[in-house]
């Protein structure tokens, strides 16, 4: 099973899903990160072209800890939009994994780079099996289930699904904490503890799903994406009430 993270700056994905992506590594799924942004408008007193640097090695360092092979497209933070050339880009970063999900932020986050994401994610993918639009990389070979991560703070989400994260949580801490520029930066400009947040939203979820720390995700019900298994992995003591499966329904496809 190959699976894609899909994250508008360099440390959401760590924010919204980095445990259940540790959890895939560790039962030996391949793992993607990408990344839309540079985020070099993060931070006041850096400027931009060294603030790019700086992010792309936190966050390539960020993927060494999940076990997570880094794709950096490098768009310019604030500025992404959905046009005809990003959607070919975002076609090829996925067929460049052919992946058998992708997850990426939802609808209604609350930033534009978060939100322009998501548009060009949910384009790509369907483009991404059309063998006649033509890219570096081949046609994906597979229809490709795609989820939708949490908000940041767990605003306005409601998910359908929850993995238990319990056994991974400190991965997802770790894999944060080298982004040390922007837990920086929300610190001093916000007074806001990032560490603390995922603590904070992993316990909520974890009492919503039945576990100590949990991340919820939404999977996208469109035609031709329908399954009959679950995809998000299972941890080690999850209990078969949380998600009504079973470990055997965790087969690579």
């Amino acid at each position: 099973m190959r699976v894609l993270a899909i994250g508008a700056h360099p440390d959401d994905i760590e924010l919204q899903c980095g445990g259940t992506l540790a959890m895939y590594a560790r039962q030996g799924r391949e793992v993607f990160m990408a990344v839309s942004t540079n985020g070099d408008k993060g931070n006041f007193d850096v400027e931009p072209e060294e603030l790019a640097r700086v992010r792309e090695a936190e966050f390539r360092a960020s993927c060494a800890v999940i076990g997570a092979k880094p794709i950096w497209l490098g768009y310019e933070d604030e500025m992404l939009i959905n046009d005809l050339p990003a959607r070919l880009r975002f076609v090829d970063a996925i067929r460049s994994v052919n992946p058998d999900l992708v997850i990426t932020h939802g609808p209604n986050d609350y930033h534009p780079d978060h939100r322009y994401t998501h548009e060009l994610v949910w384009d790509a993918v369907t483009l991404a099996g059309v063998g006649s639009v033509k890219t570096a990389h081949p046609a994906t070979d597979r229809q490709v289930t795609v989820y939708f991560m949490d908000n940041l703070g767990g605003i306005a989400f409601q998910p359908t699904e929850f993995v238990d994260i319990t056994e991974t949580i400190a991965l997802k801490q770790e894999a944060l904490a080298r982004h040390a520029s922007q837990t920086r930066i929300f610190r001093d400009l916000l007074d806001v503890d990032l560490h603390d947040v995922v603590e904070t939203v992993g316990k909520f979820r974890g009492y919503q799903a039945g576990c100590k720390y949990a991340e919820g995700f939404t999977k996208v019900e469109a035609w031709y994406r329908g399954l009959s298994r679950r995809l998000l992995p299972v941890g080690s003591g999850e209990s078969r009430f949380i998600y009504k499966t079973t470990q055997n329904d965790f087969d690579p496809i």
